[in-house]
């Protein structure tokens, strides 16, 4: 098994996220009671979040990963279900999809709105058989993990050969002023918005929460590498805005490990 020390160092879990748990043995339990209090907001405040064009996003990447009628994927950390949609509709009722995550309340609500098989567990272990998935996707998570050594493990067992990883996920821009701007829109002016549309001072906790874990993410070098380091080839990083970022990577045809 993987673990904090497996990792390239700077895809290990900063001080600025460690510090939201009292302990690492803790974290699975932390970001399982903060899901399932947001679970109700977390739709309107994703959507306030993209400015409306999260769904258009998600879609375009997984169509330009490949994900299509027939295919088998597994969402893990599926949440809501808002990366599942868009794979549902690319599916076009054609295939097998399956959720994962580790907040009931969340797969609650996308029980009602996907109707698919879905699992209560971490993406560090799955429940699932080796080698049954075409794509293992995931949808703006990874930064929650307590073990991303171990979650692409476990996405790599998953995959048959040639199959792909998809990774949506969200890092500080690397140009000073586009950071100073996201800081203050997405740390400042996001989090009290929020707040005020979902009637719920407590949604803006939620958005600190985003942006922390954001701000002190790892670059996408970073995340590249431990990739590679976890068995996947060919792994790419696409950027929109200097913050958006799209991974994909693909399981070897031989697995020689």
């Amino acid at each position: 098994m993987s673990n904090r020390q497996d990792l390239p160092e700077a895809m290990a879990p900063p001080d600025e996220i460690t510090s939201y748990y009292a302990a690492p043995s803790r974290r699975h339990g932390a970001a399982r009671s903060l899901f399932n209090r947001f679970a109700r907001h977390y739709d309107l405040i994703n959507h306030i979040f993209s400015l409306g064009s999260g769904a258009w996003y998600r879609r375009t990447c997984l169509r330009q990963a490949g994900v299509g009628p027939g295919a088998v994927v597994v969402d893990m950390a599926v949440g809501t279900g808002l990366l599942a949609r868009q794979a549902q509709l690319l599916m076009q009722g054609r295939g097998t999809l399956v959720g994962v995550d580790l907040s009931e309340a969340m797969l609650d609500r996308a029980q009602k709105i996907l109707c698919i098989p879905l699992l209560q567990a971490t993406a560090e272990a799955v429940p699932l058989a080796d080698g049954i998935a075409d794509f293992v996707t995931m949808g703006y998570a990874l930064r929650h993990l307590s073990d991303i050594g171990q979650a692409l493990n476990e996405s790599l067992r998953l995959l048959r050969p040639g199959g792909k990883l998809v990774l949506l996920e969200i890092s500080a821009p690397s140009h000073p002023v586009v950071k100073f701007v996201a800081a203050a829109f997405v740390g400042g002016v996001l989090p009290t918005v929020s707040a005020l549309a979902a009637r719920n001072r407590q949604a803006k906790a939620l958005m600190d929460y985003h942006w922390r874990t954001i701000a002190a993410y790892a670059p996408p070098e970073a995340v590249l590498n431990s990739m590679r380091h976890a068995g996947f080839q060919n792994a790419t990083c696409a950027s929109e805005l200097d913050f958006f970022r799209f991974y994909t990577g693909q399981k070897p045809l031989l697995d020689h490990r």
